[in-house]
């Protein structure tokens, strides 16, 4: 899906080279989820999961917030 590979995208081109090896295996976990799954939690249409509610996906989740707009 577009939208995902864009958010995904962005994220990683601005900060893969700062995440930590723990950080990047989260990265490459959330890499393997569905991609309206994904985008409907980044944008808030679907619930996270407790075991996805991490300090790396609340970074994305800023990330794509703050880059939008929609703080």
């Amino acid at each position: 899906m577009r939208e995902t590979d864009l958010i995904m995208g962005r994220f990683a081109d601005a900060h893969i080279a700062t995440l930590t090896e723990e950080e990047l295996a989260e990265f490459e976990r959330l890499l393997e989820v569905h991609d309206q799954e994904l985008l409907g939690w980044v944008t808030g249409e679907l619930a996270l999961p407790a075991e996805y509610d991490t300090a790396l996906f609340r970074r994305l989740h800023r990330f794509h917030h703050v880059r939008d707009g929609k703080q």
